[in-house]
């Protein structure tokens, strides 16, 4: 079947460039022109027809089918073995679980955090070292950003239209992170969420922006998580007090000293779920007096269970820093674990 997208005559990549932005087809940076060999070449990577549906967005039924996908995967600079990426990346996201439409339109500044396991990452060239949050290598960067432009373009979420957002953050430019599988003794994020060992895998989940904090001043696993409990913490104060997905970044200096200790993601995910509460009356100590009422001694857990913490290796070689990624808002989207190359219908323990 051949391509079905209308097409442009287009003779100079200036005159490209002037006609996609104008038309309100990008991000306001430079875009591939995605000619028909491009998207083609993504296409013929998956063996996907153009007309191949990859899923619905549930709230507004727009349906996605692989041709759009593959031209705003070739705009973003994606090569075609960075499609399957991309395709198990929207076939996650439009799950009902994950609440697309929500998290996209939402006040709340979210974007869409992309996490890649498995061999795939060796064979795109992704990263998951020195700055792996942002712009490691060309891999993350372009499918990060292809899905933005997928979701400008599909599903116009753009500013003012269906993304509402007050201030967003930089993730919904790219927001894709490799995890560091060669450098971390810890099982891979996709096997402790049901994905076989042997295959490759993305999650997805409506995130804030990174919150960095650093502790170089201990080897106690209590106390090095303690520091990223306490941003934790600060997230339910500051913005929201509903449990959710969290995910915890953890470079190499932080994890070695667990490791050595002994522990698991499974350890450190069952710490932070018992450390990580507040008490509503907290709130008065943030500016939110007004909303305490009589209810102050309620406790919240940022985790509605110790299984909801993402934990991922990830990060440069040195230095005591680590990131906490906040949830959109609680538990209203989830994160979304798929294998590459499952179906539709397919859960990670069915791939």
């Amino acid at each position: 079947m051949s391509l079905q997208s209308q097409r442009f005559e287009l003779t100079e990549m200036a005159e490209a460039q002037e006609f996609y932005h104008s038309r309100g087809w990008t991000d306001g940076l430079p875009i591939v022109p995605p000619t028909p060999d491009l998207v083609q070449a993504c296409l013929d990577w998956v063996n996907m027809a153009p007309d191949t549906l990859i899923g619905v967005e549930p709230v507004r039924a727009r349906a996605v089918v692989a041709e759009k996908l593959a031209i705003n995967a070739v705009m973003a600079g994606c090569l075609p073995m960075h499609f399957p990426v991309v395709v198990a990346a929207w076939t996650a996201m439009l799950r009902e679980e994950f609440l697309l439409h929500g998290a996209t339109a939402s006040t709340g500044g979210c974007a869409i955090l992309l996490l890649v396991n498995g061999s795939v990452r060796r064979e795109i060239g992704a990263s998951g070292g020195f700055n792996a949050l942002a712009g490691s290598d060309r891999a993350t960067s372009v499918i990060g950003r292809s899905l933005r432009l997928g979701l400008v373009n599909l599903l116009q979420v753009s500013p003012g239209a269906i993304d509402r957002s007050t201030l967003g953050h930089p993730g919904k430019i790219s927001y894709c992170l490799a995890e560091d599988e060669e450098g971390s003794d810890w099982q891979a994020l996709a096997q402790q969420r049901g994905v076989p060992q042997e295959a490759s895998a993305v999650t997805v989940m409506a995130a804030g922006a990174p919150r960095q904090i650093m502790n170089e001043w201990t080897t106690e696993p209590e106390q090095i998580l303690d520091t990223y409990v306490a941003e934790i913490k600060a997230n339910m104060l500051n913005y929201s007090i509903w449990g959710g997905n969290y995910a915890l970044v953890i470079p190499t200096q932080h994890r070695q000293h667990l490791v050595d200790a002994g522990w698991s993601k499974t350890d450190v995910a069952g710490y932070v779920a018992a450390k990580a509460r507040v008490k509503r009356s907290q709130w008065a100590e943030v500016g939110k007096a007004a909303v305490v009422r009589d209810k102050g001694n309620l406790e919240y857990s940022a985790l509605t269970a110790a299984d909801d913490l993402l934990v991922i290796a990830a990060g440069g070689p040195a230095g005591g820093f680590g990131a906490v990624i906040s949830p959109w808002l609680g538990s209203k989207s989830r994160a979304v674990t798929l294998a590459i190359g499952a179906c539709l219908d397919c859960g990670p323990e069915d791939a």
